[in-house]
């Protein structure tokens, strides 16, 4: 049981700067507490008493602002940062090593008792503020939900999720360090190198547009250079400035 303890004051040492000490750790953070109340909780659920599990957990819920369902699976060295406004369901797993920001749902979209309703966050996985993760699906070892998205698809192990709805950034090697490496965690689900899909799309098409737009350039003027007259907007076409709209998308 102390190592489980040493474990949690530990992991809040290595992921939060403003943690000074272990004895500020111990008496002044809701999420270590919330944990420690779950664990309680939970032997209590898996005990068969299910109504001291439930009045346990609202009791947590109470003292810190952080409710976790008695029958939540938690694993080890998660972290709850601020945590004011987090909710657990019943069915919802965390792995290992995660770490989840304040204002965070786990939560079900299923009103059937006895189905995995809530989903199941691998290792590592960072959940950013305000995130919403929404169903019986999985979120792989080490992916990253930014703050305020909302998901509710899978996520593959290792990728980004933003926005609302959420959309999905792969990682890409360069992106992907390797395992306790300096730098590898991410705050707040935040990647910064990491670009929404949804700008690259646009991108793209501007840039597609550019060219097809060059071509046609081309085109009309070797027409016109063998006699054949071609009407051609060019006094609107020069309006068009991928620059200026690569700008706007960004």
């Amino acid at each position: 049981m102390f190592d489980r303890l040493r474990e949690d004051i530990r992991c809040v040492l290595e992921r939060d700067p403003a943690a000074r000490s272990a004895f500020e750790v111990l008496t002044c953070y809701p999420g270590v507490h919330a944990l420690w109340m779950h664990r309680l909780a939970h032997a209590c659920w898996n005990a068969g008493l299910r109504w001291l599990g439930r009045f346990i957990s609202h009791l947590a819920r109470w003292a810190t602002g952080i409710e976790i369902h008695p029958a939540a699976k938690i694993g080890r060295r998660v972290f709850m940062d601020h945590g004011m406004g987090i909710v657990i369901g019943e069915t919802a797993e965390v792995g290992d090593d995660c770490t989840i920001y304040q204002g965070v749902t786990l939560g079900g979209t299923s009103l059937y008792r006895g189905t995995k309703r809530h989903p199941t966050l691998g290792r590592g996985v960072v959940v950013g503020a305000g995130a919403k993760v929404l169903g019986g699906f999985t979120v792989g070892d080490g992916a990253k939900v930014g703050s305020n998205a909302v998901v509710v698809k899978a996520v593959p192990a290792g990728a980004t999720a933003i926005g609302i709805p959420a959309r999905i950034i792969e990682p890409s090697s360069s992106d992907t360090p390797s395992a306790g490496a300096a730098g590898a965690f991410a705050a707040y689900g935040l990647t910064p190198s990491a670009d929404d899909p949804l700008s690259i799309a646009l991108h793209r098409l501007i840039n597609e547009t550019a060219d097809q737009a060059q071509v046609l350039d081309a085109i009309v003027a070797a027409l016109r250079a063998h006699g054949i007259a071609v009407e051609w907007p060019s006094a609107e076409h020069q309006k068009f400035d991928p620059k200026s709209l690569n700008r706007l998308v960004d």
